[in-house]
């Protein structure tokens, strides 16, 4: 029996499926609501279009994870399609126009042109801790938009109250923040700026709790992540959690690709030159980055390597050393994920 793989355009209220055959021909197509109901009824219809269809989701977790945990609870494979790979499919159609159907369609023939996509499987620890990074992130952005605001009032208030480049995220510096406003006349920009002073603590508190969270969980499942040079508690809970599973990639070099650290070819001719990759996961991407800087700061090995790769390629700008390093880290990050997840795997054996 040939292959068969559906495609699917995940929204808020509704999922759009399409069957393909092995040669990208559309079979079918359904359109079901984001409901339990709704899931149950789109498994039912894939069957009738084959009995073990590959399924291919554009990759949108906030709006189709969902979808694939229940599609995996009935034994189903499904692959992440990249958003970019599936407009380019869409864009190379003969099929103008955009709709759900036609994403959908794009999305199936997209997973057939690229077999190796990474595969989607049930990870509980890691959707954990990127639901706690996600909201530690949100925390501090509002917690900083807090602190602008609470500066400008500081500033028309008594300017010697700011404390300029020093953090306002202290206890102790917010408890001796709202002493010295409580001692000033009353008046409404006072009474904002102990407003602010409250929500910024209240944040601190709740960064607090969820970092002492992250690192109970971070300390048990990634021990050897967390040895490596400038990989804090935060950093190597986001790279467990955007990873969403370290045994779905086949290799380095698709984890690498799938970080945004692998370089792009762009030469015609004899001389091989490289440019940014600018897709792949780009928060994986950002924890990379920032490690490989804190390794620039006080890691040796890290400067040496750089030395050694720009004394071999005279030409080449310090970025392009960097995009080097960037990629050195993700070979050391893919085999210390790989390292705990057999860890794992022993203990829980």
């Amino acid at each position: 029996m040939s292959m068969v793989v559906i495609g699917i355009d995940p929204h808020k209220s509704s999922h759009t499926a399409v069957a393909v055959d092995e040669a990208g021909r559309k079979l079918a197509q359904h359109t079901v609501p984001a409901t339990p109901d709704g899931l149950l009824r789109l498994h039912t219809w894939a069957a009738t279009c084959h009995p073990q269809p590959r399924w291919a989701v554009e990759d949108g977790r906030g709006i189709a994870g969902r979808l694939v945990r229940t599609l995996i609870g009935h034994g189903a494979t499904v692959v992440w399609v990249p958003p970019k790979l599936m407009a380019k499919t869409r864009a190379s159609a003969r099929t103008r126009g955009k709709s759900d159907p036609i994403d959908a369609l794009a999305i199936a023939r997209a997973a057939l042109r690229e077999p190796d996509l990474p595969t989607a499987h049930l990870d509980q620890p890691a959707l954990e801790l990127r639901l706690l990074s996600d909201r530690r992130e949100h925390l501090v952005g509002r917690r900083t938009a807090a602190i602008n605001q609470l500066r400008w009032h500081l500033h028309d208030l008594d300017p010697a109250l700011d404390p300029g480049k020093a953090s306002l995220t202290g206890p102790r510096r917010l408890s001796r923040l709202t002493a010295a406003l409580t001692a000033l006349p009353a008046g409404v920009r006072r009474d904002l700026a102990l407003d602010l002073t409250a929500e910024i603590t209240a944040f601190g508190a709740q960064i607090a709790r969820l970092e002492q969270q992250l690192s109970r969980q971070v300390t048990a499942l990634a021990p050897s992540l967390l040895a490596i040079v400038g990989i804090s508690v935060v950093t190597a809970a986001k790279i467990v959690g955007e990873t969403a599973g370290i045994a779905r990639f086949r290799s380095a070099s698709a984890f690498a690709m799938h970080a945004g650290t692998a370089p792009i070819p762009v030469w015609s001719g004899n001389r091989a030159q490289y440019r940014l990759n600018r897709g792949g996961n780009r928060q994986l991407n950002t924890c990379v980055h920032r490690v490989a800087i804190s390794q620039l700061a006080h890691h040796q090995p890290a400067r040496d390597y750089r030395a050694r790769w720009m004394r071999r390629r005279p030409h080449t700008s310090a970025k392009a050393s960097l995009r080097a390093l960037k990629r050195h880290l993700t070979n050391a990050i893919y085999r210390a994920l790989l390292t705990d997840h057999q860890h794992q795997l022993q203990a829980a054996t």
